[in-house]
């Protein structure tokens, strides 16, 4: 049996999905074509996750009979028990202290703190007149997509639904696809001080050790 205002709060799918989308917008500033489709599928991600959160719970509906007789002492359709990861394994405390939930926090925060430092630089840049190449463009060159990769893994952890677990994949590759489809583009531009830079710097998870300080400038929106 449902308890009283666990799902079908629509007021509150709505509120968080303007919050969160609002403030990734802050971070990222999209300005391309390009730029609003990457920040678009991010945004329908979020509304996917806020809807089965607190307006219509469909993972739980589909999983109930195979969760119902796995975890018969758990009532599925309490709004705490969307919470599958933190249920499955057995905490048995407020899910919003559990381990998953601590670590998706830090996901979530690590992924918004790389859209925003990114940004930065990137700025920065654009109003030089100049490329992206200090600060996290030194380390990584796309550091501004592995940002919404972390906050989009973090909120699996916290509330895994079977729309967001599908549309991950599909997204981390459209990610992947609009940064290979920006460095053709520096590359076309700026030739061999691109080639360079990506030379010596990962496109996405930084070498542990030290950075070759001879490498060239980055460009991207990523």
């Amino acid at each position: 049996m449902q308890e009283p205002q666990a799902y079908g709060l629509w007021s509150l799918v709505i509120l968080n999905s303007v919050v969160f989308i609002f403030f990734a917008f802050t971070f990222f500033k999209p300005k391309t074509g390009r730029d609003w489709r990457s920040f678009g599928a991010f945004s329908a991600f979020l509304i996917a996750l806020f809807t089965e959160m607190y307006g219509f719970p469909l993972t739980i509906y589909v999983l109930s009979g195979w969760l119902q007789s796995r975890y018969p002492n758990v009532n599925w359709f309490s709004h705490d028990a969307g919470h599958l990861l933190e249920m499955m394994f057995g905490w048995k405390a407020n899910p919003h202290f559990g381990p998953f939930h601590i670590i998706s926090a830090l996901f979530i925060g690590g992924g918004f703190w790389l859209i925003s430092a990114g940004w930065s630089v990137l700025y920065r840049a654009q109003r030089e007149g100049k490329l992206a190449t200090t600060g996290l463009y030194s380390r990584i060159r796309h550091p501004q997509y592995d940002g919404f990769i972390l906050v989009m893994f973090g909120f699996l952890l916290e509330w895994p639904t079977i729309l967001t677990v599908a549309m991950f994949p599909f997204l981390v590759f459209m990610y992947w696809r609009l940064a290979m489809n920006e460095e053709k583009e520096a590359l076309a531009t700026f030739g061999e001080q691109y080639a360079a830079y990506k030379r010596a710097t990962p496109a996405f998870f930084p070498r542990l050790g030290r950075r070759d300080r001879s490498s060239g400038p980055a460009l991207g929106r990523s």
